[in-house]
């Protein structure tokens, strides 16, 4: 099994225009889902899984988030200033990737939420990845039943759990969740400036070394001010 990442790279650069009006004033990694914000949710849980350092990537209302940022211990974050230019989420690592030190790290969307099931998902991944045989390993959610998603999937899987992408006619049974483990090897040759992840992914597809791992619990897509309720409904309901 390989060493438990102990570093990660957290997404909080976008424009949140989905999320308006919530996010005219606000940046979306701070809208609050069940009395936290969204960037808490994440950093609570890299926290708990023993994650020492969280790479966070800066953008809009850049300000907000240094200062909410500013109090956290753990773990500890390194801010990654993209108020010039926007990087997009394969770019936003390209920049920062001499930060983890030529080993596998904990990718994460900051607007990512799921109720864990037995084990915590963070250490499942970790304990399923293997740089052997694997660039990228992805957190899958099922396409039905999550909360507050209703497209057509992502990415269909082997038995052996390699994935492959959906075509633009099919329906995938899995939507990537917004969490991985990563290698530095998976951004070889990869461009500078902005472009998608995606980008990468395929070619590791193409290569047979993305994998996917199913979620265990309830995972809840926070994209538009309907689905904050939504997820906060279903976190009651779990608690209860």
């Amino acid at each position: 099994m390989a060493p438990f990442p102990k570093r990660a790279m957290v997404l909080a650069a976008g424009l949140g225009t989905r999320m308006r009006p919530l996010t005219d004033n606000k940046p979306k990694p701070l809208i609050e889902v069940a009395g936290k914000p969204l960037l808490d949710h994440v950093l609570d849980r890299l926290a708990q899984a023993g994650v020492e350092t969280a790479i966070v990537n800066i953008h809009y209302l850049a300000e907000q988030l240094e200062r909410h940022l500013a109090a956290r211990k753990k773990p500890r974050v390194v801010i990654s200033d993209e108020r010039g230019t926007l990087l997009g989420t394969g770019g936003g690592v390209v920049k920062v990737l001499g930060e983890f030190r030529g080993e596998p790290f904990f990718h994460v969307n900051s607007d990512t939420i799921w109720i864990d099931g037995v084990q915590p998902n963070f250490t499942r991944l970790a304990e399923t990845f293997d740089p052997a045989t694997m660039d990228a390993l992805l957190l899958l959610a099922p396409s039905a039943g999550s909360i507050g998603y209703a497209g057509r999937g992502d990415y269909k899987m082997t038995p052996e759990g390699r994935l492959e992408r959906r075509t633009e006619q099919e329906v995938a049974p899995f939507v990537y969740a917004g969490a991985a483990i990563l290698t530095p090897a998976l951004f070889k040759g990869a461009p500078h400036g902005e472009f998608s992840l995606t980008t990468l992914f395929d070619r590791a597809a193409e290569n047979g070394r993305l994998h996917g791992l199913r979620l265990e619990g309830l995972w809840m897509h926070v994209g538009s001010p309907d689905a904050v309720t939504a997820a906060e409904d279903a976190i009651r309901a779990s608690a209860s």
